[in-house]
């Protein structure tokens, strides 16, 4: 711990690698411009650089000073980092892995050669409409076209989902610009996994649900929420297996894309600590700051410093409208119980720049949610709500999961997904069977409660184990839908339901009955929150009047002309 580390940039998160390394006694000195850069602020080295972490005599300055140089953000001068590497200074990660990082389809070429899983991406010859006609022509529409550098929280991506897009999307971009073009990923969820490379091995952290807002990542859940322990794995095996793929130590952040068949694919790869592992500082033994000092000093790691203490939510705390809005946000965090607060010292707030975070941790996600939940709605105050798109679906966290033992199940099921729409209860519909896979049922139905799932509605006919089993295996409400066969009338299937062994409850509905389940659902949630539970009585009055006014028109009309007009459609 005797090794000077040197640092390209000196922002938030040089400022957290330098609180991790005051603990441990390590040095590191700054290139960043300004003596108040947020890094600076809390090391009092006198032998900091002022000056830009592009220019090479800086840089050279900075490795006169250190054993080792790392940086804070890719966008360096790789020119410059080749050069002192040759003449003797330890640059991690190497010299190369940032130069191949910086250029985003060259990172995913050398990820595809090495058969880590991506999305299908093409280079364009020029940032033209005719070559990005050729790339749909190849890709397919929707696509995504992307700057190959110099690209940073949604900036340098843009959306192409018609031909009338190419020219705007063009524009955006820069017509000087290198641009290459990636297949649209339907994704249902975006995770992330932060990942340690040291001299000797590859390490990661849990797996991370990431929630974006305006190309920003704005929350992280840990551990993923709406994802199996199989898929936590894969995840965590797909990013130490990108990973590997480059040269040099320390932590890389990978980010990718869980889509709607459960298929993993890589996004992008950051080669330093991350947004999405601020978490660490508090949820785990080691932090990602710290693991990134031991991994570039060769220090002690192992794979239990990067386990889970407890579930973690974090919170980006950005600029609003006025200029201490992100001071405001925090004298709000600090009355929350279990919340942790970062502000970074970068001194008047910009609309939208990241000026600190939040964190809560807790024994369960559940509490971790309710505890966040009143910083997110102030967060939220001012802003519009969000309409019923893809964008907003994928942010939104299910509560009621519903599950069906056969795809066949679905219109029996679709009057109740219209009862969780109605009540703007956010929903998953997933297919899984208490027989023909057991294990993949097992498995949904234990995860589901540190998933965020409040209730389960399941769907069988037949023998109807489905909400049995289902009940067997987590201790959350479920509703029984018993769905009538194409033989008999459901009465099997009913009696499955109600017929469950002391101590392994289902609500049980009426045959076909999803609507009730669905109702069923929002009473159980609706005690828990005020917005669902004024929607329920809402619905209660509305059928309250529904009622009253077909008793008016029976009054008025008369049985026969009532039937005749009302009923004889039906």
């Amino acid at each position: 711990m005797d090794k000077t580390v040197g640092v390209l940039g000196g922002g938030q998160l040089g400022r957290m690698l330098a609180e991790a390394a005051n603990l441990l006694e390590i040095k590191v000195i700054f290139l960043e411009s300004g003596n108040l850069s947020p890094a600076k602020q809390v090391s009092n080295q006198y032998d900091h650089i002022d000056g830009s972490f592009k220019d090479p005599e800086a840089v050279k300055s900075l490795a006169a000073k250190s054993d080792v140089v790392t940086i804070e953000i890719e966008h360096v001068n790789t020119d410059i980092l080749e050069e002192i590497s040759k003449t003797g200074t330890d640059v991690q990660p190497h010299w190369r892995t940032i130069r191949t990082i910086q250029d985003k389809y060259a990172q995913k070429e050398l990820l595809q050669n090495h058969g880590v899983a991506t999305a299908q991406s093409l280079p364009l010859a020029t940032a033209s409409v005719q070559d990005l006609e050729k790339a749909s022509a190849a890709l397919g529409l929707p696509l995504m076209l992307k700057s190959r550098k110099e690209a940073y929280d949604g900036r340098g991506n843009f959306p192409v989902k018609t031909k009338d897009d190419f020219k705007a999307a063009l524009d955006a971009l820069g017509s000087n610009k290198e641009v290459y073009a990636e297949k649209w990923a339907n994704f249902r969820i975006e995770l992330a996994v932060m990942v340690v490379k040291t001299k000797d091995q590859v390490l990661s952290f849990p797996t991370v649900e990431t929630i974006h807002e305006n190309s920003i990542c704005k929350l992280t859940y840990t551990p993923a929420r709406g994802v199996s322990k199989t898929i936590d794995k894969q995840a965590q095996d797909l990013a130490k297996k990108a990973v590997a793929c480059f040269e040099g130590k320390g932590v890389f952040g990978v980010e990718m894309f869980l889509l709607e068949d459960d298929t993993l694919l890589i996004n992008e790869i950051a080669p330093r600590p991350h947004n999405s592992g601020h978490y660490t500082i508090e949820a785990c033994p080691v932090s990602q700051y710290e693991a990134h000092l031991r991994a570039i000093l060769d220090l002690p790691l192992l794979a239990k410093d990067l386990e889970l203490r407890e579930p973690a939510i974090m919170l980006n705390i950005l600029g609003g409208d006025s200029e201490d809005s992100h001071k405001n946000f925090a004298r709000q965090a600090l009355k929350q119980r279990r919340t942790k607060v970062h502000l970074y010292g970068k001194g008047k707030a910009r609309k939208g720049r990241k000026m600190g975070h939040i964190t809560v941790t807790a024994p369960t996600m559940s509490e971790a949610e309710e505890i966040i939940q009143p910083m997110i709605d102030y967060v939220d105050k001012d802003k519009p709500r969000a309409t019923n798109s893809m964008a907003s679906k994928s942010q939104e966290q299910p509560l009621v999961a519903v599950v069906m033992g056969s795809d066949s199940d679905l219109p029996v099921m679709q009057p109740g997904i219209a009862i969780l729409k109605k009540f703007e209860i956010p929903y998953t519909v997933r297919v899984t069977s208490a027989h023909r896979t057991p294990a993949w049922m097992a498995e949904y139905a234990s995860a589901a409660h540190s998933n965020g799932i409040k209730c389960i509605i399941a769907a069988a006919g037949g023998a109807a184990h489905l909400p049995g089993m289902a009940a067997a295996y987590t201790h959350l409400p479920v509703i029984g839908v018993p769905v009538k066969p194409t033989i008999g009338d459901g009465m099997d299937s009913l009696l499955s339901i109600v017929n469950m062994p002391k101590g392994v409850p289902v609500g049980a509905m009426s045959v076909n009955n999803s609507t009730n389940a669905a109702l069923y659902a929002a009473r159980i949630l609706g005690v828990g929150d005020a917005g669902i539970a004024k929607r329920y009585q809402q619905y209660i009055q509305d059928c309250r009047e529904e009622v009253r006014e077909k008793d008016r028109r029976l009054a008025e009309l008369g049985a026969d002309a009532y039937a005749e007009k009302y009923l004889a459609k039906k």
